[in-house]
């Protein structure tokens, strides 16, 4: 995908969507960091289901410590893993009062000491929790960046270094959100819907052909 391109393909995205967010739902820094790595092999809607029950009672490092890990199981047990998450979040929230004040750090170094937290969830809380212009490459940016051409890569962080390097700038604090909703709802992996796809033009997929059928 040449520069005119990529500008054309994140203008379109733009257009469509001014203020892409994630769709976990949190009100807090620390509410992300939880619902971010209860995400991982799970779906944003089954967490949201476990953290609206969870921080109603608690949503701060002191109040979910108190739960314990089998209180927290309770919590979040329609979740997958959620017998190493639960261990995880008890001992991130345990380092998170004792070296941090209690507050998620913005450092990417801070994030990635907590038990549980790869380079995917810490993009994710840098950037929708501190408006840092990171990438964090699952499974759909994976997927939407080899398939278009917009930033090809045989590794997550091939993709990542990739797009940080292709996307533009004025549109880089974004981009992670509107490739994650491109990829989840149009550019999926099975059927994917290339007659409605806003970016089909410019989209360097060889077989876009075969599902873009008359709209």
């Amino acid at each position: 995908m040449t520069k005119a391109q990529r500008e054309v393909f994140f203008e379109r995205l733009s257009a469509l969507n001014p203020h892409p967010t994630t769709e976990l739902k949190f009100s807090t820094p620390f509410e992300l960091l939880v619902a971010v790595t209860l995400s991982a092999q799970a779906t944003d809607v089954g967490v949201n289901k476990a953290t609206e029950k969870l921080f109603k009672v608690a949503n701060t490092p002191e109040a979910i410590l108190a739960l314990g890990v089998e209180g927290l199981k309770k919590y979040i047990k329609t979740i997958g893993l959620f017998n190493n998450k639960a261990k995880n979040i008890i001992a991130t929230c345990q380092i998170l009062i004792d070296q941090h004040q209690s507050e998620v750090p913005s450092e990417r170094d801070a994030l990635e000491a907590l038990p549980g937290v790869g380079r995917k969830t810490a993009n994710v809380v840098l950037n929708t929790a501190f408006g840092q212009p990171t990438m964090a490459v699952d499974t759909h940016i994976f997927r939407v960046s080899n398939r278009t051409g917009l930033a090809p890569g045989k590794t997550p962080l091939a993709v990542e270094k990739a797009l940080l390097k292709r996307v533009p700038e004025h549109y880089l604090l974004n981009a992670h959100h509107w490739l994650i909703l491109h990829g989840r709802y149009t550019c999926k992996a099975r059927n994917p819907d290339c007659a409605h796809c806003p970016v089909i033009d410019v989209c360097r997929w060889k077989d876009k052909k075969k599902y873009h059928k008359d709209k």
